[in-house]
């Protein structure tokens, strides 16, 4: 019989560790393969500083929720009361690019004990999310209701008692609590109707089994199971209309709802997991969070190394996630008119399951376009750092629906927005917005809409509540920023900004039309002037 030959020598050093490996971690040691105690402490310590970081970066979307559900709670609201922006939100409420463009309103739904109810008004603009930030619903105008108003059902998980034979747009959920954030618009430049419209038309109330969606005959042989007691006032009672929820005016109310950026973060993660079922988290969520000690139902008590390791982990992941947020890497996909630009947005490159980019839509249809099949996890930071709330009409590419953003942080020299320095953005002739845009200005470290003596930092169309930007007498549009307003500048086309503070801008166009998506329209890029 052959004898077999040996294992080549380059094969058994591929396949091998030495006993000494130098890596920016220092001297590793492995004698007769064996890491020693000194190694073993180094390697676990990395390793637990990496599941830190990835727990920081993966868990932001649900962090972010349970930051906003917090500053909810501490305005003195509760679940199913209603933040209302009448005369429009300002610096003092910290939201992730929030703006004075709309009334804003919001809430938490609780669906602990049973579905939820929720009537809305007509024409608003609305989001429906679960607590870990994932797209539940669009009430309103891009949602089944298209603006007419609707009653929508949310069925928490694990419930398997009667549901209605219609009347309501009903969704299955993963979480026991939702957030529904909307917007409404100004009516001839008064936010008056849209505030009176809300008031009137939103109902949220628990949905009880049997009344209404739910006939006589589904009841008598069998269907449903009828209410208790079984009376003819019981169908009266159900044709009444619910009262109005709780609102709280919530303009210049002092509000935080921006998530932390030191080790308290992993708190604020771990009471979001506690509160939660284990099935609503994704697994790619939950392993590095069990990886640093959250699970649900076991305590998370962090002794004093692993407390070093995630204070320094909320350091990391935070200065990644800021600088994603700030500088995209161009092969992202995220430059919105090319590298040269400083304009980004990364759903327009990820969409809104940061898998599949937005499908193009054309007078033949919707062309879908193909997934990779892997997460762009780089945009997914990008987006939740910088924003809240998601839903497939962020992404889409269909005019006159919803909005769209571009966001910069530098000006055409990729020099960092300098609260001390002055600026000018030039928006070429017919902007291509149905409805209306704007320029607003924000913190960069709240991500916040920059606080200063001018209450609403924000130039547009609209002439509420700041005055209408001039256009000049070629129909361009120019926006300037800087400390003071320059002279014969008109106070609709200035954005106050603050010594040593740096800032960023978001342009939005609301109803967007096709010359935004081809990019046949581009905004000119921030230029410092002088």
């Amino acid at each position: 019989m052959q004898r077999a030959e040996r294992v080549p020598p380059r094969v058994m050093e591929s396949i091998s560790t030495p006993e000494r490996v130098e890596t920016h971690l220092g001297t590793l040691e492995f004698p007769l393969g064996v890491p020693t105690d000194e190694t073993t402490d180094r390697v676990y310590d990395h390793l637990d500083r990496l599941d830190g970081v990835r727990a920081f970066l993966d868990a932001y979307s649900g962090v972010s929720v349970w930051a906003a559900r917090k500053g909810f709670l501490e305005t003195g609201a509760e679940d199913h009361d209603v933040l209302l922006f009448s005369e429009f939100m300002d610096p003092r409420a910290l939201v992730l690019t929030g703006n004075a463009d709309t009334v804003y309103f919001q809430t938490f739904l609780d669906l602990t004990e049973g579905p939820v109810v929720v009537e809305m008004p007509p024409l608003t603009l609305s989001f429906v999310n679960d607590m870990w930030f994932r797209w539940v619903a669009d009430p309103g105008m891009p949602g089944p209701d298209r603006g007419t108003g609707g009653s929508y059902l949310f069925v928490p998980p694990g419930y398997d008692g009667p549901l209605p034979e219609g009347g309501f747009f009903a969704h299955r959920v993963r979480t026991t609590r939702l957030v529904l954030a909307g917007r409404a618009f100004l009516e001839e430049g008064d936010p008056k109707p849209a505030v009176e419209r809300i008031k009137e038309r939103l109902r949220i109330h628990r949905y009880v089994p049997g009344l209404y969606g739910t006939s006589v005959g589904e009841i008598v042989t069998g269907g449903a199971a009828p209410p208790r007691p079984w009376t003819a006032q019981t169908w009266t009672a159900a044709l009444r209309r619910p009262d109005p929820p709780r609102f709280v005016e919530a303009s210049g109310l002092p509000l935080n709802m921006v998530p932390p950026a030191d080790e308290s973060y992993f708190d604020f993660a771990n009471e979001l997991v506690q509160d939660q079922p284990a099935e609503a988290l994704d697994p790619e969520i939950a392993g590095p969070l069990a990886a640093v000690g959250i699970v649900k139902g076991k305590p998370f008590r962090p002794d004093a190394r692993m407390r070093r390791i995630l204070t320094e982990a909320a350091a990391v992941g935070n200065a990644t996630a800021r600088t994603l947020a700030c500088r995209p890497r161009p092969d992202e996909g995220a430059h919105f008119y090319g590298p040269s630009s400083q304009w980004v947005n990364g759903l327009l490159a990820s969409g809104h399951d940061f898998m599949t980019p937005p499908a193009d839509v054309t007078d033949s249809g919707v062309e879908p376009r193909p997934s990779s099949g892997a997460r762009k996890l780089n945009l997914r930071s990008w987006w939740w750092y910088l924003a809240v709330g998601i839903s497939p009409t962020f992404a889409t590419r269909l005019t006159g629906v919803g909005s769209q953003y571009v966001f910069s942080f530098a000006d055409r020299e990729g020099r960092p927005l300098d609260g001390g320095g002055r600026y000018r953005l030039v928006l070429p002739p017919d902007i291509p917005a149905a409805r209306f845009w704007s320029v607003t200005v924000y913190d960069n470290q709240t991500r916040s809409m920059l606080d200063t003596p001018q209450r609403f930092p924000r130039a547009g169309s609209q002439d509420y509540p700041t005055p209408a930007a001039v256009a000049d007498a070629d129909g361009t549009t120019t926006v300037h920023f800087g400390p003071g307003r320059p002279d014969g500048v008109p106070e609709g086309n200035w954005i106050r900004t603050t010594p040593g503070r740096g800032w960023f801008a978001v342009l939005r166009l609301y109803s967007p039309l096709q010359p935004f998506f081809d990019r046949t329209w581009r905004p000119g890029e921030i230029e410092a002037v002088g």
